[in-house]
């Protein structure tokens, strides 16, 4: 019988990951002038948002793995008790790529394959974790395109009506190592939730 992907374990890496990124831009602080510390926090944040996306996929391909009556019950096809990570990965992916819209975009995608009381479900609609989902999404965008459209939504995300470059913003006051001690417990959450 092949295992049960482990997203207890998926949790555990993102949270090693995410610290390494706070260490990366503490390293930087120490070594570099402020114009390139403002670029490593835009990486910083890039990267902090391509690691949540590879936690979300990890846990999604795990609770169907885990237990495929998960993906039975909102498409309404039975599906084999076993079916490989791989398998379960390409019936979210498809031939394409992970991505979803902000929080709630996140949680719509999620529906389409955990049923609506599902753990995962739950803890993306946590209130603890609205705001720093929203943000960690909407300054990812600034910090990736730097348009007019994604700076405006970074303002609405984080509620600031000046917003400087997505890297000087999210270095002052602390903010980027908040942002990731809470995408940290939200992956807590999905861990402890998680049956593997």
């Amino acid at each position: 019988m092949p295992r049960k992907k482990s997203i207890k374990r998926s949790a555990v890496k993102f949270q090693g990951k995410a610290d390494s990124l706070v260490e990366y831009v503490g390293e930087a602080e120490k070594s570099l002038g402020d114009a390139h510390v403002t670029w490593c926090y835009e990486y910083a944040i890039i990267r902090l948002y391509r690691e949540f996306e590879n936690l979300i996929l990890e846990a999604l391909t795990g609770a169907i793995n885990n237990d495929t009556t998960t993906i039975s019950q909102t498409t309404g096809i039975e599906f084999p008790d076993h079916l490989t990570d791989e398998l379960c990965e390409y019936l979210i992916t498809g031939s394409g790529y992970f991505d979803f819209k902000g929080r709630d975009g996140l949680i719509k995608l999620l529906k389409q394959y955990v049923p609506n009381d599902h753990y995962l479900v739950s803890v993306m609609k946590r209130k603890r974790y609205k705001d720093p989902l929203e943000q960690l999404s909407a300054l990812r965008n600034y910090a990736a395109h730097d348009s007019s459209q994604s700076k405006n939504a970074a303002k609405k995300a984080t509620g600031f009506d000046r917003m400087p470059a997505c890297g000087a913003w999210i270095k002052k006051q602390g903010r980027f190592a908040g942002l990731v001690r809470e995408v940290k417990a939200l992956a807590d959450e999905i861990g402890h939730h998680a049956p593997y």
